[in-house]
């Protein structure tokens, strides 16, 4: 399975619309332990990643993802901005100069990403983050193509272990962000970072499913 910087674009323009569609879904988990904007600010800056797509055509994947993130930094309040945005410009250096990636490009660029989340949050697995999402995503995918799983199925298994660890953050007590100064309060709700997170690996194995398909 490929993907060109075509299917890279197509796949921005779905994860606006999901964010959008998401917008207050997201913002009502946030409500509970954190600012009550994560929905919000997730959409504006992915709505500036869409009006800003014509732009990127005909660049190689990893430009595409670096633009993304530099979008995402200047328009995403909170601390989702610099964690996604600079989570997207690692994941374009980790492909750059690529027009075409692999399943292990995917990994390479998911890998590139959560360790610079791990870096700048100064979190870990456990303390109520997006990470808990991502990182069982990773050793899931990890695992199965080591073993050789054909990558939608390794990537569906992925996908489970992802909405797995964004669940496991319901009875989480919160380590980092506004969610911590909540203490005991923060167990019992869903993280909104990890949510978003798992709405974005989820619709990486739909877009991949659709290109099976329609190949």
């Amino acid at each position: 399975m490929k993907l060109t910087n075509k299917d890279v674009l197509e796949y921005l323009k779905k994860a606006a619309k999901l964010l959008n569609e998401n917008r207050e879904y997201l913002t009502e988990l946030d409500s509970a332990i954190g600012d009550a904007d994560h929905g919000i600010n997730m959409d504006r800056g992915f709505q500036t990643v869409l009006k800003n797509l014509p732009t990127l055509e005909g660049k190689d994947i990893g430009a595409i993802l670096k633009a993304v993130g530099m979008y995402l930094v200047s328009t995403v309040g909170g601390a989702s901005g610099p964690l996604y945005g600079t989570a997207f410009i690692q994941a374009g250096t980790a492909l750059a100069g690529k027009f075409e990636i692999d399943e292990q490009d995917i990994l390479k660029a998911m890998q590139a990403a959560l360790e610079v989340i791990i870096m700048r949050g100064k979190a870990e697995r456990g303390d109520k983050t997006m990470i808990d999402t991502i990182a069982p995503a990773i050793e899931s995918l990890k695992k199965s193509l080591s073993n050789g799983t054909d990558f939608v199925e390794a990537l569906e298994e992925a996908t489970r272990a992802a909405e797995e660890g964004m669940k496991s953050t319901i009875p989480m007590l919160a380590k980092k962000g506004r969610a911590s100064y909540l203490g005991e309060r923060s167990i019992g709700h869903q993280d909104p970072g990890a949510t978003s997170s798992y709405l974005l690996i989820k619709l990486m194995l739909e877009l991949i499913k659709e290109k099976q398909i329609n190949n």
